[in-house]
């Protein structure tokens, strides 16, 4: 039987200057992302569409949510099937085109996570478990575009 489960949060814009939305340039384009008891995060848009480069915007937001959901399901896996995962970091890359309308999609998203296991015995199992844990990632299956993975592990126990 398949589960429900519903996410919700608060979105906030506080860059109103006093005149809102008078014209294009009257307004910050800063927000934040409200939810109690977490910290909040503060947003703005890409300074490219003038926003504050010292906050998130919500290109970055997307790419982070498709590589954290990917990093959660891969340390799954890696656990189920006796893979020790010691350390992982990523750098994800999404590529936007903007159409001259002003609209834009994400065309693709490469994931560049760098795993550390255990033992090196490990390392072709624990890359071929990207694979998996893409087909089960939740943002993932939620993408109308390709993700693609380009993983390096390494092992404690390699000189």
């Amino acid at each position: 039987m398949d589960k429900r489960h519903q996410y919700n949060l608060k979105l906030k814009w506080t860059g109103s200057n006093g005149s809102g939305t008078s014209s294009y340039t009257a307004y910050e384009r800063s927000h934040s992302i409200i939810k109690e008891n977490k910290q909040d995060i503060l947003c703005s848009s890409d300074p490219v569409f003038r926003g504050d480069k010292t906050k998130y915007n919500p290109e970055e937001l997307f790419i982070a949510a498709i590589s954290s959901c990917h990093m959660l399901w891969y340390l799954h896996l890696c656990a189920d099937n006796g893979i020790v995962v010691t350390d992982y970091s990523d750098d994800p890359v999404g590529n936007l085109l903007e159409s001259q309308d002003g609209s834009g999609h994400f065309t693709d998203v490469t994931l560049y996570p760098v795993v550390t296991v255990k033992q090196k015995s490990m390392i072709e199992k624990a890359n071929a478990l990207h694979e998996k844990a893409n087909e089960l990632c939740f943002i993932a299956n939620s993408c109308n575009f390709k993700i693609h993975h380009k993983p390096a592990c390494k092992s404690e126990d390699e000189s």
